[in-house]
């Protein structure tokens, strides 16, 4: 009986409760697959305020050239 309360106990001492410390968070590894498709992204959205921009300075000339 004690032969196999021994390993019993020793199994459960060798259980810790404490969970593991979280692991460092670290910057976006580029990805060579994707970073053309994020970079494609990031210069449409660029090109999307240029447009913006332009369209409402449009839409300013054609309400001004309309009112008068």
């Amino acid at each position: 009986m004690k032969w196999t309360l021994l390993p019993l106990v020793l199994m459960l001492a060798a259980c810790d409760r404490t969970p593991p410390p979280p692991e460092p968070e670290t910057a976006r590894k580029p990805n060579p697959v994707f970073e053309t498709q994020i970079q494609a992204v990031e210069r449409a959205r660029a090109v999307e305020g240029q447009v913006r921009d332009a369209t409402e300075a449009q839409r300013k000339q054609m309400d001004d050239a309309t009112q008068q």
